[in-house]
């Protein structure tokens, strides 16, 4: 069993990677990573330039006060949603400089698809096990967040914006940047290394989480690397997204820390992120969940 959770096979990567190799040079790479953020900063603005049209005075200034913190379900469903500007970007980027579809950024979609139910499937059952199995009490005590009905409400639109976010990511980080790196550098340290770092400093937050900003850097890029492994085992991005979706779904959607991004948390912890004492507590916790679940889904995709 081991010997398979651990085997560390990745010649499917290679058809992943093989749509990259005609055009794989490390300027077309830099090149589409400035275009793509021309097009999200460029996107920004046509977001609100809608909502100012469509919605009421009212309901707009709330959504524009919110947004900083976003404490309102709507302001961050906002938010999540506003990643389509992040597939849009790769796929322009694809399409324009490596002139290649953008689905091959994913993989087979069946293949993918299929993947992904099955580290789908390990999770929720990892969960399942972690809610049945003692201890009952859970530690930190937690305080009721959005109203049940409310939840419920909003339970459908909120999996379909993490959805929307956290395939946008896999599809910038372990498609394109993972993609193009492998296909230029043959060693796994590069695309492996390179892009998980990255997505680790898109998550620098001082402002947020005070001095645990570099500690939840180093989270994320050891999130970044544990999806870029699932990504180069399986041959596609149906494993990775699946673990970012499921990981957003419990911190996004079930439990979240007081204060900012707690829109959507059906509970909350009784302290906020910029609680450095409390969170450097919780950290632990959430390695080990991680690295669980990355122990599941290579579990799932054994073969």
């Amino acid at each position: 069993m081991l010997k398979t959770v651990f085997n560390f096979d990745y010649s499917a990567h290679s058809g992943f990677v093989a749509p990259a190799r005609a055009s794989s040079e490390i300027w077309r790479l830099l090149a589409g990573l400035a275009l793509a953020v021309v097009v999200i900063w460029l996107g920004a603005p046509l977001i609100w330039q809608v909502l100012f049209i469509g919605l009421s005075e009212d309901a707009y200034l709330i959504l524009i006060e919110d947004f900083d913190t976003l404490l309102l379900p709507q302001s961050l469903l906002l938010m999540l949603y506003s990643f389509g500007f992040v597939w849009l970007a790769v796929a322009l980027v694809v399409m324009m400089l490596h002139q290649r579809r953008p689905e091959t950024l994913i993989g087979p979609p069946t293949i993918a698809w299929m993947q992904a139910k099955f580290v789908a499937i390990a999770l929720l059952l990892l969960l399942g096990a972690t809610i049945l199995l003692p201890p009952y009490r859970y530690t930190p005590e937690l305080l009721d967040g959005l109203p049940f009905g409310r939840w419920i409400a909003f339970l459908i639109p909120g999996l379909i914006a993490i959805f929307v976010q956290t395939s946008a990511e896999e599809v910038l980080f372990r498609g394109y940047i993972q993609q193009q790196l492998a296909a230029r550098f043959d060693h796994p340290a590069v695309w492996l290394l390179v892009p998980s770092v990255l997505f680790g400093l898109a998550h620098y937050a001082p402002d947020t989480y005070g001095g645990n900003a570099w500690l939840v850097v180093i989270w994320a890029s050891v999130f970044g690397l544990f999806a870029a492994d699932l990504t180069a085992r399986a041959g596609t991005l149906g494993p990775a997204i699946a673990m970012h979706f499921a990981t957003n779904i419990s911190a996004l959607l079930l439990i979240a820390p007081q204060g900012e991004m707690s829109g959507l948390a059906l509970y909350q912890f009784g302290f906020s992120a910029s609680d450095e004492t409390a969170m450097r507590a919780l950290l632990p916790v959430d390695f080990a969940v991680m690295f669980v679940s990355w122990l599941a889904a290579r579990l799932a995709l054994r073969r």
